[in-house]
């Protein structure tokens, strides 16, 4: 019996996506502004794991403030790594993800909050968007440039491209 073929079935799976998220007070507060994980796992009263299957998308919210006020507010919209696929190290997300967007700041992330509700609005669900308008907001975003609608027709696009195998 070979022990390396075993290992490298199980590299070759994708292990889930644990987001950490918190509340403490007026302090921290880490949350899920969309997705849809397959269970959410109380670890005590201030924080739970969301746990996603590999291929989805969410958007985690961090804010955190002390006695003078807010001392960070980020933003990022992650998707889950496939099996052989390069993710990134993201604090509180094990064992990684593929960032789509990141956005820091009040200004930014108000920006991106009303394209998610503008998303919402139109009947889109935020997980079905694709992962290029994503990473095209993002790069808007550094850019200092408006942020570019997801429209229906978009979306249509975006479906069909996807029922194609593309």
């Amino acid at each position: 019996m070979n022990p390396f073929i075993g290992a490298a079935d199980s590299a070759l799976r994708a292990a889930p996506m644990r987001v950490t998220l918190a509340t403490i007070g007026r302090r921290v507060n880490i949350w899920l502004r969309f997705g849809a994980p397959q269970r959410i796992v109380r670890q005590d009263a201030y924080r739970r794991v969301a746990v996603f299957q590999p291929g989805a998308v969410c958007c985690r919210v961090r804010w955190a403030a002390n006695e003078y006020g807010t001392v960070m507010w980020q933003l990022m919209v992650m998707q889950a790594g496939l099996p052989g696929e390069g993710i990134q190290r993201v604090a509180g997300v094990s064992p990684g993800a593929r960032i789509l967007l990141r956005a820091e700041g009040e200004r930014r992330i108000k920006a991106v909050l009303s394209a998610i509700d503008a998303i919402e609005a139109a009947g889109i669900p935020p997980v079905r968007v694709s992962t290029a308008y994503w990473r095209t907001v993002d790069n808007r975003l550094a850019a200092r440039l408006a942020l570019p609608a997801y429209t229906a027709e978009r979306h249509a696009a975006h479906c069909a491209r996807s029922a194609l195998g593309a």
